[in-house]
């Protein structure tokens, strides 16, 4: 049995607690590895190695720390087949679509490389008589990021490229599920040139999770995974005196108008709907057809193209999309078709008695199809995070438009039309973080932010661009003054200084 150790203090280091999770391969349904769980004290053992590393590595010019970004950039992409390959055997997405994980990840690490441009700060001379004010942006010590199963490259890279390039040192706790590319990352970023502490990488179940949000030596934490736990270790973190954001689930909608191409929006909802196994947090779930007859169209077309869908191995060039992380979260998804069966919507296309020939052990579950969901059902409501599409029917452009403004999530919405206007007004007025025109799943690139809103996130700064740098720094302000001789002995010492 593969045992995978922590990553502290730039090598793999063997945890004493004597707890494991199982890693599994999601294509046969066996044990592959066990992965260690930490203890308080191995987390304390990566964090004192941060703040060791942190004297050193703040104090390193920001061109130099962009030189290390540059570097590992292109050891990754050295390594990027091993990587996929490497994410595909824990999570069971196809190595097509764990490259795309990877090289998003990446697209991060590119801005960091121009962190010495986006660390300039403000100056002002002549604020005053011989008075000038100025601000830099300083790095905040040891920071954390928990990050979730779906995308153990790209979400860990979103956090870690930031915060490492404006010169914090890192604690990364990765999903136990598929927890290797995080340690392979960390190696690369040593081989990078990076210093032993910079980054680390700690296993953990719930124990190593309150040790990084309560250890006093821990300024910042940067949390993706469901709605439930982001808001517990945003009160949490809070509590204990640190900067969070912390970004739950979604349950993002497809708005398609009369006019809108339906040979593309029947494209694109097949890859938003059932790629990566719905397991995406800006995956579109739900499709709302505008009127009787552009909803009985996209029906009869997704019907059409659903078993045109394969379903694979993740090492299978032709598959679509491959098996589900986990047996519970297959049964999961499985659980919520029959509630959305019970509570009254119409099932399609019914995925859950999929079998591949030869894998009849793999986590795998064909595609589904709901109509005539509502807004009342829990199925709905609810995160279902696997290969369903709900068809939820709208009479008008305003209702199309309330649903997603009214629903608990607000992390992503698409509106498919090619009327400008329509969509000019949709996506000035919905009450949703992030919205995509004629594109499906609305990832911002790397230099702008990612963030949803309502119960999609919580804390008030996005992820990665100028916001992650933001997050990742505090500001410091100075006031300078050089008086002459004629100047230096006044009575005005004794009253608040102004710039009048």
């Amino acid at each position: 049995m593969r045992d995978i150790n922590h990553f502290i203090d730039g090598a793999s280091f063997t945890g004493a607690s004597g707890r494991f999770g199982d890693v599994f391969n999601p294509n046969t349904g066996e044990v592959q590895a066990r992965v260690q769980l930490a203890t308080v004290a191995e987390m304390d053992k990566a964090v004192q190695a941060a703040q060791v590393a942190f004297e050193g590595w703040s104090a390193t010019n920001p061109q130099r720390r962009a030189r290390v970004m540059f570097e590992f950039k292109r050891l990754v992409e050295a390594n990027m087949q091993e990587l996929a390959e490497l994410l595909s055997s824990e999570h069971g997405k196809v190595v097509a679509d764990s490259k795309g994980d990877v090289q998003r990840g990446l697209e991060v690490i590119e801005f960091a490389c121009g962190i010495p441009h986006v660390l300039k700060g403000e100056y002002t001379h002549g604020a005053g008589p011989g008075i000038d004010v100025y601000s830099m942006r300083q790095p905040l010590g040891v920071v954390a990021g928990i990050t979730p199963f779906n995308f153990p490259a790209m979400i860990p890279m979103w956090m870690f490229g930031v915060a490492i390039a404006v010169g914090n040192t890192f604690i990364l706790k990765p999903s136990e599920r598929d927890p290797s590319l995080p340690v392979r990352l960390a190696e690369l970023m040593m081989e990078a040139g990076a210093p032993a502490g910079v980054l680390n990488v700690v296993h953990g179940d719930k124990v190593a999770v309150d040790a990084i949000l309560t250890h006093p030596l821990v300024h910042a934490v940067s949390f993706v995974g469901s709605s439930d736990i982001a808001h517990y270790v945003y009160q949490t973190g809070a509590a204990n005196h640190k900067r969070v954001q912390a970004m739950g689930g979604a349950k993002n909608h497809g708005i398609v108008l009369p006019d809108a191409d339906m040979d593309q929006v029947i494209k694109d909802l097949s890859g938003a709907a059932f790629g990566s196994a719905g397991e995406r947090c800006m995956a579109l779930p739900v499709v709302v057809p505008v009127g009787k007859k552009t909803a009985d169209e996209l029906r009869e077309r997704m019907v059409a193209e659903i078993p045109t869908m394969r379903v694979g191995v993740s090492t299978d060039e032709g598959a679509h999309y491959g098996p589900v992380v986990s047996s519970q979260h297959r049964d999961r998804i499985a659980n919520w078709i029959a509630t959305g069966v019970k509570e009254g919507a119409e099932l399609v296309v019914d995925g859950r008695d999929f079998s591949l020939q030869g894998h009849e052990k793999g986590f795998f579950i064909g595609p589904s199809l709901f109509d005539h969901v509502t807004p009342d059902m829990s199925a709905y409501q609810e995160e279902i995070f696997g290969p369903v599409l709900q068809i939820v029917r709208a009479a008008s452009f305003e209702e199309a438009l309330s649903l997603p403004s009214k629903h608990q999530y607000g992390n992503g919405v698409a509106i498919f039309t090619q009327n400008g206007r329509a969509a000019r007004d949709f996506a000035s007025r919905v009450n949703v973080g992030m919205v995509g025109i004629n594109v499906p799943i609305p990832v911002p690139v790397a230099y702008h932010t990612f963030g949803g809103w309502k119960r999609s996130a919580f804390g008030d700064t996005n992820q990665h661009g100028m916001e992650g740098v933001k997050f990742w720094t505090k500001v410091k302000t100075v006031t300078a003054r050089w008086p002459d001789s004629e100047l230096e002995h006044t009575d005005s010492s004794f009253v608040i200084p102004t710039m009048g």
